[in-house]
């Protein structure tokens, strides 16, 4: 992409950065959870939408993350970015509408050991009639499985603020200390787009529970659609190959590997040729050499998941024993929609790392606190 810059863009991208400054400031103001008290019944009857709404620490990471996505200094890839936070529909989902072609993908992925147990119909999530009408925006999705980080309406977003404001971090630290600049368009495209399809594989169900995940080409499903839906939208090719580096970095062979196993999946599925598009060097089997350095800051910023993954783990029996003690809730409550309802929103407002936080410092006595903070005891 040609990159030219006039004084009003120069002059609208001083305006966002300084919003992202202001931003900034947000993160330390969110001392409590919530002021607005709801009964179990409050909490069965709101919607993921409206649970993110409600919160202050998802209100403050969607804002950051829209604010830092103003900065892109591309205005290709800014327009692209922003499209993707505001509608994060699978355009890909479109060439595999036809059942030939979908077929042929699912041979295709099959053959090379991507998908196993894979059907055409069952190759992707399920999409409604009109993707872009029935999909979750990116706000309200979780940021992983039910049982894992940041599992609650509007995690996606808390989690991808975290990890962009540690991307952001390493960018500064390896200028400030090295002397060099990244790109910084990469750094924050990559990051910020590394689980846009979250939103459509993790989609919540009427039990308040969000539906599992499948495996593709050895990680979760979301990974190599995000980076197939980057492909199709036409980002750049170095910035969707610091995207493939969010769950691995190309510094050992075997750990490579993996990324160019993801590549050519996403290649599979956008109907491209990752060599052609720049994805792959010249015999598919490598990244692009000499390999980018924004791939591994891609890499190193999405680990909020190592401290966030257990937090959850260990909250979520925490908030269960609590729920039977001091909600009244049964064994059958525990596994359905009462649980998750009120397990949902106490989260969405809290975030689990508030709440693992009590509970690391506190014991239980914490975890109630807050809990007692945002829906009233039976």
């Amino acid at each position: 992409m040609e990159r030219h810059f006039d004084r009003r863009q120069f002059l609208e991208l001083g305006a966002a950065f300084g919003a992202v400054l202001a931003a900034q400031a947000v993160f330390p103001a969110l001392a409590k959870a919530s002021t607005s008290q709801k009964t179990l019944a409050d909490c069965q009857a709101m919607t993921p939408v409206q649970m993110a709404d409600a919160s202050p620490h998802v209100t403050a990471s969607w804002k950051y993350l829209r604010d830092v996505a103003g900065t892109i200094r591309d205005p290709q890839v800014r327009t692209a970015v922003l499209a993707i936070l505001d509608n994060p529909a699978p355009t890909l989902a479109a060439r595999l509408a036809d059942a030939k072609d979908r077929a042929a993908v699912c041979a295709e992925l099959s053959a090379k050991g991507y998908v196993k147990d894979a059907t055409p119909d069952t190759l992707l999530p399920p999409l409604a009639a009109d993707p872009a009408a029935a999909l979750q925006p990116f706000r309200s999705a979780p940021g992983s499985g039910y049982q894992s980080h940041h599992a609650y309406p509007g995690g996606l977003a808390t989690h991808t603020a975290c990890n962009m404001k540690l991307s952001l971090a390493i960018f500064d630290a390896y200028r400030d200390v090295y002397g060099f600049d990244l790109d910084r368009d990469a750094v924050v495209a990559s990051q910020m787009l590394h689980d846009l399809h979250k939103p459509w594989v993790f989609a919540w169900g009427e039990s308040g529970e969000s539906r599992p995940e499948k495996p593709l080409a050895g990680t979760g499903e979301h990974h190599a659609l995000s980076v197939a839906e980057s492909i199709v939208r036409g980002l750049p090719a170095p910035m969707v190959v610091a995207q493939a580096c969010a769950h691995n970095h190309p510094g050992s062979p075997k750990d490579e590997a993996e990324v160019v196993g993801w590549i050519k999946a996403a290649a599979i599925l956008a109907g491209v040729d990752p060599v052609q598009k720049g994805l792959l060097a010249t015999g598919g089997e490598t990244l692009p050499e000499p390999r980018r350095m924004e791939g591994f800051v891609c890499h190193l910023g999405d680990h909020d998941w190592v401290l966030s993954v257990p937090s959850a783990k260990w909250s979520i029996p925490v908030l269960s024993e609590i729920a039977r003690e001091r909600y009244g809730m049964s064994e059958a409550d525990l596994t359905s929609k009462p649980f998750n309802s009120f397990r949902n929103y106490v989260c969405s407002q809290a975030t689990f790392m508030r709440l693992y936080a009590a509970y690391s410092t506190t014991g239980k006595a914490g975890v109630a606190a807050l809990a007692e903070e945002l829906v009233k005891p039976v």
